[in-house]
């Protein structure tokens, strides 16, 4: 069942309050890697969708490039890191993927699951071009990868990577063509790895683009399911056509019996016509996985950077306990405008993980805690 997320909705976001995340500054903003650029990262969860711990401690996945020069180009470098947190203390376990071993040119987002006896853990993992190409693309393709838990120290003995399911091309658009710069590329990525209780069923959600036909402003949600050794792909269960490009690493968050599906997206890749909702975490809820599903406090907003600091963090990540992460993207601007102060563009970019805060949930309404 398909569900729209249509310009009415992001229209009633600029009639209430606006959910604004807490300024973020130096302090907050410090590299907890000083070597590295960070941004989207994921935990190792359980079956269940609780972050995991693993010899006492939480292991997150986070993309990582070399802190150098253009934080915007970190995306053409960007491997997948392993870290280790405990008690609030961030440990680098370096690369989670031995150099080689994906079949793109980059890693880019995906979730991760360990088994009930925590020997092995699964990771679902876009792909972004091909390996070796001589020219950087932005093909995107959905693979799922195996290893041993080392210890809690490292992922070892990994199994080969498998695409999960291949881009059709019908229900959504192809991205082995796709080109251009942030938020003007086709999307089929971000596996975010779901267990279904009500029928026992393994989901893959991800960022995906409407068929070729949709137009510009394409996003979509997409969908496909586990049917025994291979993957099925279904219909998008959201969309925003004519609304929105980009509802970026969609996932789910069961509770109270309810399908919560969150996503980020960013000012700037809102269609003109339908209005704009500012940089944020959205969402909706459905008593199905399969919809339909309603916007949370009838427009999808849910958190959002304040209008002082509009681009200060992006890609929120909702856990099961309600707690979100992102990460500190272009802070500490005070209204600068990067186009005209090029030496902010380095010097302003966080690449580190953000402050957390928490949400509460209500059956059709979600509100920013403390």
């Amino acid at each position: 069942m398909i569900s729209a997320w249509t310009s009415e909705m992001v229209a009633a976001a600029a009639r209430a309050p606006l959910p604004a995340i807490a300024l973020i500054d130096a302090d907050a903003a410090r590299p907890v890697l000083p070597g590295l650029y960070l941004w989207d990262m994921w935990p190792v969860t359980e079956v269940d969708g609780t972050t995991a711990r693993v010899d006492g401690a939480e292991l997150w996945l986070v993309l990582a490039a070399p802190r150098a020069g253009d934080p915007g180009e970190r995306h053409h470098q960007s491997r997948i890191r392993l870290l280790r947190c405990r008690d609030g203390a961030w440990t680098d376990l370096g690369n989670a993927m031995p150099d080689g071993f994906s079949p793109g040119s980059r890693e880019w987002a995906g979730s991760a699951v360990v088994d009930a006896g925590h020997e092995r853990v699964a990771l679902y993992f876009t792909a972004a071009g091909r390996r070796g190409e001589a020219a950087v693309t932005f093909e995107q393709r959905l693979f799922a990868a195996s290893a041993a838990v080392a210890g809690g120290a490292a992922l070892t003995d990994w199994t080969p990577p498998i695409e999960i399911v291949a881009n059709d091309g019908v229900a959504y658009a192809p991205t082995h063509d796709s080109r251009g710069g942030a938020g003007q590329i086709k999307g089929f990525r971000d596996p975010a790895w779901f267990r279904d209780p009500a029928d026992g069923a393994d989901y893959m959600l991800f960022t995906g683009s409407s068929s070729p036909a949709a137009g510009a402003f394409d996003g979509v949600v997409g969908i496909a399911r586990r049917d025994g050794a291979h993957w099925q792909l279904l219909p998008p269960i959201v969309t925003a056509l004519g609304v929105n490009r980009e509802l970026e690493r969609p996932h789910v968050v069961l509770h109270a019996g309810r399908y919560y599906l969150f996503w980020s997206t960013q000012r700037s890749v809102f269609a003109c016509a339908a209005g704009s909702g500012p940089t944020g975490l959205y969402g909706m809820v459905a008593a199905a996985l399969a919809g339909p599903y309603v916007p949370l406090n009838g427009s999808g907003l849910v958190a959002a950077n304040p209008d002082a600091e509009p681009f200060q963090a992006y890609s929120w990540l909702v856990q099961s306990s309600l707690e979100v992460v992102s990460f500190v993207d272009h802070w500490g601007l005070r209204g600068a405008v990067l186009a005209d102060h090029p030496e902010l563009v380095e010097s302003q970019f966080g690449g580190t993980p953000a402050p957390r805060f928490s949400i509460a949930l209500g059956s059709d309404s979600a509100t920013l805690c403390g």
